[in-house]
């Protein structure tokens, strides 16, 4: 997979010559730091049947650890992440980002109650913050515009791989490791990898702005010089009022990932109610998420950047007909038996459709937005889609669920995440005006 994986890049960025093979060696290896970034944050969900259990916490606290207690920091220092990566050297910061949470991966797992897990969870927002900003950014300034949504699916291959993964762990290592050990190991080899990062040379930058261009490195001439929210916020609101497809975009992005932060309890759903053993489930689940991953990130990438170029329309509106394809049968795995063939039909299609997100989305970003304001953009679209998309989604899962139980209803893991496939049906609409209105918004930025 990885040796066809460069295969096709090398024969799309041939047709710009100033992208070599280091350009693709250097997205592959972000992209294994996506990879290592979204175990990391996925360690704990996958471990709840271990996790809950032991430390004795309730759907609830388990909620909130997985989503706000995480997410928010995760969420607003990738704003304030975002920009900074306009204006200091991207991979340092990555370095700095990763060896952040690595650190902090290692005290957790040492955690003996709610208080002693989430207080190093909330911290590791902060390092796991730099990754999606600065690595973007960066890939912007690497890549041609017009295969922004395939680079970045490739990118975002991160995401898939890592949820696979990190199910692998769970198959394969915890009987071995236990859960503990598990994050140990993980949190050493980020450590190692932030080492490897501070080895990596900064890209020069398209757009300079106010920096200077010094012996072929962006540098600003101090990090907070001339810095103001109140600039910022006015950028943001300059930069939405001017491109609906870009807020579009943004807006239909939250909504999606509701659906992403209930997700935290499946593992929970897969053995309370369908009747699993925790490792073999997670094993299971792992194989289908890779290669499910994998393939969505490429179609979402690669083909939402073909839709663009043969009918003008944007790459969310590509988006838009996989989740109208995907929906009947992902509301259908939530309701058949686990023997059905069309239950891991419907596993097989959820992976898919969340491989196909990232390079749509975040590719129509990049498109559009120049490339000094680009880690500012992405940063505040990391925090709007963790705080009110999957931090939002995960709390109140959590409390649904709770509620549930406690009035004896039937299934309360089911209910309570088909309730939230539907509420995710609702971004269709909203992706579809975003790529309408894309080729309008795209030509007002060139004249600008």
């Amino acid at each position: 997979m990885l040796k066809k994986v460069i295969r096709v890049m090398e024969s799309r960025v041939n047709q710009n010559e100033q992208v070599q093979a280091r350009d693709i060696a250097f997205l592959l290896f972000l992209t294994f730091l996506n990879v290592i970034n979204y175990i990391d944050r996925q360690l704990i969900g996958v471990f709840a049947n271990w996790i809950v259990p032991e430390l004795d916490l309730s759907n609830f606290e388990f909620g909130l650890i997985t989503g706000p207690i995480f997410i928010f920091f995760y969420a607003v220092m990738g704003l304030f992440m975002g920009i900074i990566a306009d204006r200091v050297n991207r991979t340092r910061l990555i370095a700095f980002g990763l060896g952040l949470w690595s650190f902090l991966t290692v005290l957790s797992g040492a955690a003996k109650g709610f208080l002693s897990l989430a207080l190093p969870r909330m911290f590791i927002g902060v390092g796991e913050s730099t990754l999606a900003p600065a690595a973007i950014s960066l890939l912007g300034d690497r890549f041609p515009a017009k295969w922004q949504g395939f680079v970045v699916g490739i990118f975002g291959m991160g995401v898939s791989i890592g949820l696979g993964l990190s199910l692998l762990i769970v198959a394969y290592l915890e009987p071995i490791l236990g859960w503990r050990g598990c994050f140990y190991l993980l949190g050493g080899m980020g450590i190692v990898l932030a080492l490897c990062m501070l080895l990596m040379r900064e890209t020069p930058r398209r757009h300079l702005g106010e920096m200077q261009k010094e012996d072929g490195i962006s540098t600003s001439k101090g990090l907070l010089d001339g810095f103001s929210f109140r600039a910022v916020a006015l950028d943001l609101r300059n930069l939405m009022a001017s491109l609906p497809s870009l807020t579009a975009t943004l807006v239909g992005s939250i909504v999606f990932t509701l659906v992403l932060g209930a997700a935290t309890f499946d593992q929970l759903w897969f053995v309370q109610e369908r009747g699993f053993d925790r490792n073999e489930i997670a094993q299971m689940i792992a194989w289908i998420a890779i290669s499910a991953g994998i393939i969505g990130n490429l179609f979402g990438g690669y083909g939402g950047d073909i839709f663009l170029r043969r009918t003008g329309i944007g790459r969310p509106y590509f988006l838009a007909l996989v989740m109208v394809i995907l929906a009947p049968l992902i509301i259908t795995y939530r309701i058949v038996d686990p023997n059905s063939i069309w239950f891991w039909i419907g596993v097989f299609a959820i992976y898919f459709q969340i491989g196909c997100f990232y390079g749509p989305a975040f590719g129509t970003i990049a498109d559009l937005v120049p490339s000094k304001k680009r880690g500012m953009v992405i940063g505040l679209t990391v925090l709007l889609i963790q705080i009110l998309g999957a931090a939002l989604g995960a709390v109140t899962a959590g409390l649904m669920i709770d509620t549930f139980t406690k009035y004896g209803v039937s299934q309360p893991y089911s209910i309570t995440l088909l309730i939230f496939t539907a509420i995710s049906l609702l971004a269709i609409p909203i992706f579809v005006f975003a790529g309408r209105r894309f080729e309008t918004d795209r030509q007002k930025m060139s004249e600008a």
